[in-house]
């Protein structure tokens, strides 16, 4: 393991362990049972490893770390207790991310950008006829690359360098405004008064631009469609800002590679891909690197 990535995760632990679960009021001091021989700061360090180094198979991942990392993680369980470790966490893997987000300088940035993704499930017929994702999961349809798929759509709201700050999964026929608005109603409480959310032209509606302006004091901006008088123009330039985030969760972070066969696991999957980024980018602030998204220094 380089230095770079030592320093990065001794950096996470600690912020964890001193500041962000306190923080959340996590702690198993007072939970029934056997306390876990891995703690959640140490189980949440290595999912970051696992994705930063891009192995997305867990098996691989636990024979990888139990053979190499031991000496900052000398206490790693098997993989099939790593994974429901892993499935459980899910929801504290979200919260640890807001408060990632809430400790970087652009959190107090007045721009946001939003957009969604194909999260794939399944390769087949047969493995959709026995997926214990249907209902959740579905056919989609994806036009940036002219493919369907089967599976969910990942919304993400982050900032300008790609820090996430609101994401969900939602079923891939279910309306674009339609997931957002739930999304951005139950975290309201993070969207500032006057922030810009620049989306793209699958987000234009009346309804949606009112709800955006009048209950969340925010302002949505997108590109112009064709049948309406000029605003904003293409903002070709700053669409690629989400795009290139979404490359690096698929191209370096194995977004589609997630291996997930039930919702929760699908969820707890996404949300350790999306931790390392968050993990990635708060590192950089604090040491102060030039790229805030650039995970080469840990990638190897």
């Amino acid at each position: 393991m380089t230095s770079d990535r030592d320093a990065l995760l001794t950096a996470l632990y600690v912020h964890l362990d001193d500041r962000v679960l306190p923080a959340l009021g996590w702690s198993r001091a007072h939970q029934p049972g056997r306390k876990p021989v891995l703690t959640d700061a140490e189980l949440l360090c290595l999912a970051v490893a696992q994705h930063l180094l891009g192995i997305a198979s867990e098996r691989h991942w636990v024979r990888y770390a139990r053979k190499n990392l031991t000496g900052l993680f000398p206490r790693i369980p098997q993989q099939s207790g790593f994974s429901k470790r892993l499935r459980n966490s899910g929801p504290l893997i979200s919260r640890v991310i807001t408060e990632l987000a809430r400790d970087t300088e652009s959190w107090h940035d007045l721009l946001r950008l939003l957009d969604s993704t194909p999260v794939p499930c399944a390769a087949s017929r047969e493995t959709v006829k026995r997926s214990e994702l249907a209902g959740h999961a579905g056919y989609g349809y994806c036009a940036s690359h002219s493919r369907f798929f089967w599976g969910l759509r990942l919304y993400l709201i982050s900032t300008a360098e790609g820090m996430p700050v609101i994401w969900g999964l939602a079923h891939p026929k279910i309306g674009e405004r339609e997931v957002t608005r739930a999304l951005l109603e139950r975290d309201h409480h993070l969207v500032a008064s006057g922030q810009v959310i620049l989306g793209d032209k699958g987000f234009a509606g009346t309804e949606f631009e009112a709800f955006v302006r009048d209950d969340l004091g925010a302002h949505l901006v997108r590109p112009d469609r064709r049948d309406e008088p000029a605003r904003h123009g293409k903002l070709a330039r700053y669409r690629q800002w989400i795009e290139a985030v979404f490359d690096t969760l698929k191209g370096q972070l194995t977004l589609e590679q997630h291996g997930g066969r039930t919702t929760a696991g699908v969820y707890a999957r996404v949300a350790a891909r999306l931790l390392a980024l968050a993990a990635a980018i708060w590192h950089n602030w604090q040491i102060n690197a030039p790229s805030k998204r650039s995970l080469i220094a840990y990638d190897h």
